[in-house]
């Protein structure tokens, strides 16, 4: 049994609130943590994956995208407590370290560094497909190089230099989804010129087999199919430590993620299926988002679509290479992960943490183009629940650290979860029904995912166990000696 953990304070220096100690640089603004933290709930999964949630759901999906929605809020409200409290590169993974134990902080971020080294392969192919229907005289191979080369090389240049790329990806991002809402909006209540108000409309949400088509269960089976992008959210508290103002950064963007989920995805749904009756198959062939504009006469929505895809694939890709090697950089402070990691260049960037966070990235690229099937499918499924097991880790960390903080330092308590414990408990069960009920779903590969998921989750738990034994018993023989 681990003893019992100790508040740590964040250190500072001259070099700003992350300090000389740990050698990352306070470069990101307060404008790119505010746009960061808008534009990082807004994931690609939003534009290309709600088409098979509505067709699941039928107008419920609203329903289904509320839920999750919910349960984010909750969990950021709780990260958002530890780390205005204390923040810190590894986020959740530290927070684990010092309120579950190493072996928690260590499962935990290596987890989550493999989630993000895969979505790295996901986005890049992803991308490459569009440039390559752009300009095929390119192979979509060669696509995906470039694309990773460039990002690779933004992240390697400066904090800055990622802040302010991810920056304007997240403002086309989010002019986009506004202007959608605002438009599919004016074309729902009849206001839009040249929209057929037969089809368009509020009825939409209640004809074609009712609110709920498919009964209630669906509304649980489109969690399934939602909750996987809302990953992301806690983006914000990585980046907070290399702020101007930590605490500010991380006060601001788990105050506003209410607002944030609300708008950006029940508002730009909501519109999709009151656009378009739920059960049109040009929402099936083209995707929600391009059928809804379709919809609106608007010319070329296809290739509009595909350019704000593009730049969500890009803005994920950006964040997914930044977030990787921010948790590769802690772990290697913490020594859960090679030395090198933890160094960092003049300009303050973790150059090794980085470059194996592309490697493995890249490798995951080739099982993508060579092995889609087999090798890259196991690492898709086995990586798809590690959204909910993070999730899962906030909730029991926060548990016991809102204890710590209030003994040690009640003053650093300038974000509460709200009803401290039992909507922390609430959280925790609900994630803990999810991931039963993804056990029972075979139709969209729920079992496979969470068994596989389970299975790696396992074996990296076992490793820091192993690692926890080998350091407890090398301490006590340094002790002795």
């Amino acid at each position: 049994m681990t003893s019992q953990p100790t508040l740590t304070k964040p250190e500072e220096g001259p070099a700003g609130p992350s300090g000389p100690d740990t050698g990352l640089q306070a470069g990101l603004k307060n404008r790119h943590l505010s746009m960061i933290a808008i534009g990082g709930v807004i994931g690609a999964g939003l534009f290309v994956g709600s088409s098979s949630g509505i067709a699941t759901a039928g107008p419920g999906i609203l329903l289904s995208y509320a839920l999750v929605g919910t349960l984010v809020v909750l969990v950021m409200r709780m990260l958002g407590e530890m780390s205005a409290a204390n923040p810190t590169s590894g986020s959740f993974s530290a927070h684990a370290d010092r309120a579950l134990g190493p072996w928690a902080g260590f499962s935990i971020g290596w987890l989550y560094w493999f989630f993000w080294v895969v979505v790295l392969a996901v986005e890049a192919t992803a991308g490459a497909k569009i440039l390559e229907g752009w300009i095929p005289a390119v192979p979509q191979w060669g696509w995906a190089l470039i694309v990773m080369v460039v990002l690779t090389a933004t992240n390697l240049a400066s904090v800055g230099s990622y802040g302010e790329f991810e920056f304007w990806f997240a403002g086309i991002k989010v002019v986009a989804i506004a202007a959608f809402i605002v438009v599919g909006g004016l074309a729902v209540f009849g206001v839009l010129p040249g929209v057929d108000s037969d089809r368009a409309g509020l009825g939409n949400l209640t004809e074609h087999g009712g609110f709920l088509p498919h009964g209630a269960g669906a509304v649980l089976t489109g969690v399934l199919l939602v909750v996987f992008s809302f990953m992301g959210s806690e983006i914000p508290t990585l980046a907070a430590g290399e702020s101007e103002d930590p605490q500010r950064a991380v006060t601001k963007a788990t105050n506003s993620i209410i607002w944030r989920i609300a708008v950006f995805y029940l508002g730009s749904i909501f519109v999709v299926v009151a656009l378009l009756p739920w059960d049109s198959q040009s929402i099936v062939d083209q995707g929600s988002y391009v059928a809804a504009l379709d919809s609106l006469g608007i010319p070329n929505a296809g290739e509009i679509m595909n350019f704000i895809v593009l730049t969500s694939v890009l803005s994920c890709l950006n964040s997914g290479l930044y977030t990787a090697s921010r948790m590769a950089f802690s772990l290697g402070r913490r020594g859960d992960a090679p030395k090198a990691f933890a160094r960092t260049t003049r300009r303050g960037v973790p150059q090794a943490a980085i470059l194996s966070s592309v490697v493995f990235g890249f490798v995951a690229v080739f099982f993508n183009y060579k092995f889609p099937d087999t090798v890259f499918l196991f690492l898709l499924n086995s990586s798809g629940a590690v959204a909910l097991f993070v999730w899962l880790a906030i909730c029991f960390s926060q548990l016991r650290l809102r204890k710590i903080i209030q003994a040690e330092a009640p003053e650093k308590l300038v974000v509460r979860m709200w009803l401290y414990p039992y909507l922390t408990w609430a959280a925790a069960a609900v994630i803990v029904f999810v991931l039963g009920y993804m056990l029972t779903d075979t139709e969209h590969d729920g079992r496979s995912t969470v068994l596989l998921s389970l299975l790696v989750a396992a074996l990296v738990v076992v490793v820091a166990l192993v690692k926890q034994r080998i350091t407890a018993t090398r301490t006590a023989g340094a002790a002795k000696g």
